[in-house]
């Protein structure tokens, strides 16, 4: 009895350090169930689903070396509700693109911000090292669409937290923490770029925080939520519920045998438009398919490279997401070459999802021009920046 009671003292009064290390690649879920009140009345449900692929981009160095790493992001909904019933988005994924560094004590810093994702800089964690009990205060960040009108007003929070335990969550060490906060926005903040008829908000949260301890990531969070938005027109919208965010791994595969298999299945063109290697997200295959000039409309020619990229896909990596990435050549007109990448992304990934693979498992993005691979001065050039890049994710 003695040792047991001198073990639980020690580990009372054991310092430990909080510091976020990085790591593989990752798939953040973000899911809100949250009650809603127009004016004081129930007017039913707000649920939704985003999730993400986040990525490790090495490729990315700040100016002085500071620890940071740099990730992007591809977020896309898979469930909402509108006009209180829920919409499940059960086909290909268009995503929403995102670029953010963390620093290493957990401070998120966007660099390309669309929305997501909502927390930033949360968990934050102490410079000095803490024991359990112990409490800290960060400054932290949330980005909130609360009428889901597509326009995101970013509100600083202020949050308190305290260390309660260490303990272990599916089979991996883990640091258990709470996290507290008031909800102020509209006193002495207002976002000059968010939604400017939100004219205050107010409330509180309260949440548990499941932290890996040998990489700092935030594995569970789980908010206990009751807030108030007051807008210019007189109404007010309460909120009461939960807001969840999960970390997962993408699933593995043998990276060599899926190379092999492009490589020796995949049909190449006399101009030899095809390349395999394996990057930070996962295994990138670059093929140049050919659409009708101007158009997202596949040509008939392709069918056969089509049939044995879905192939391999199928074989090789059946539970894998597949992120299609659209690239055009420079012409002069931004916005019609990101419009361009993205259908073209599309029309890729409906051709492979017509070929027997789940439609549910494709991430498209458009990338416009703004990714060469070659000079656009040259028609050899724009031909090579005129591409599909098909990553399967890990």
């Amino acid at each position: 009895m003695l040792n047991v009671l001198c073990l639980a003292v020690y580990a009372q009064d054991k310092s430990v350090s909080f510091s976020y290390k990085g790591g593989r690649n990752y798939v953040l879920v973000e899911k809100t169930d949250l009650l809603r009140y127009d004016n004081n009345k129930y007017t039913g449900l707000m649920s939704r689903e985003v999730q993400s692929f986040v990525a490790e981009n090495s490729s990315v160095k700040s100016g002085v070396e500071d620890g940071s790493l740099y990730y992007d992001g591809y977020f896309y909904v898979v469930q909402d509700t509108k006009h209180k019933k829920r919409v499940v988005l059960e086909g290909i994924h268009d995503s929403i693109s995102s670029a953010f560094k963390i620093t290493k004590d957990g401070e998120l810093i966007m660099i390309e911000d669309n929305g997501y994702p909502s927390f930033r800089s949360f968990p934050s964690y102490p410079s000095r090292k803490v024991k359990i009990g112990d409490s800290w205060q960060a400054q932290g960040m949330r980005a909130v669409d609360p009428l889901n009108t597509g326009i995101v007003t970013k509100m600083p929070i202020m949050v308190q937290y305290t260390f309660i335990r260490e303990d272990v969550y599916n089979g991996e060490a883990v640091y258990v923490l709470n996290a507290a906060w008031a909800t102020r926005y509209g006193l002495s903040y207002i976002d000059a770029s968010g939604d400017l008829s939100l004219k205050s908000a107010q409330g509180k949260h309260d949440a548990t925080i499941i932290v890996s301890q040998k990489i700092g990531n935030a594995l569970v969070v789980k908010d206990t939520v009751d807030e108030t938005f007051l807008y210019d027109d007189g109404n007010q919208v309460r909120f009461k519920g939960t807001i969840s965010l999960f970390t997962k791994y993408p699933p593995s595969y043998n990276k060599n045998e899926v190379v092999s298999a492009v490589k020796r299945t995949v049909p190449v063109l006399n101009d030899g438009s095809l390349d395999v290697r394996e990057t930070e997200k996962g295994i990138r295959i670059t093929i140049d398919l050919k659409f009708k000039a101007d158009s997202a409309e596949l040509l008939d020619s392709e069918k056969l490279r089509l049939d044995k990229i879905a192939s391999v896909l199928k074989e090789s990596a059946p539970d894998s997401h597949y992120l299609i990435e659209g690239h055009t050549a420079s012409t002069g007109n931004p916005l019609g070459e990101q419009r361009l990448s993205e259908d073209r992304a599309r029309s890729v990934a409906e051709a492979l999802a017509s070929r027997g693979i789940s439609a549910q498992q494709f991430i498209c993005s458009g990338k416009g021009s703004s990714v060469p691979v070659d000079d656009n001065a040259t028609a050899q050039g724009r031909a090579k920046n005129r591409r599909v890049e098909i990553t399967i994710l890990q």
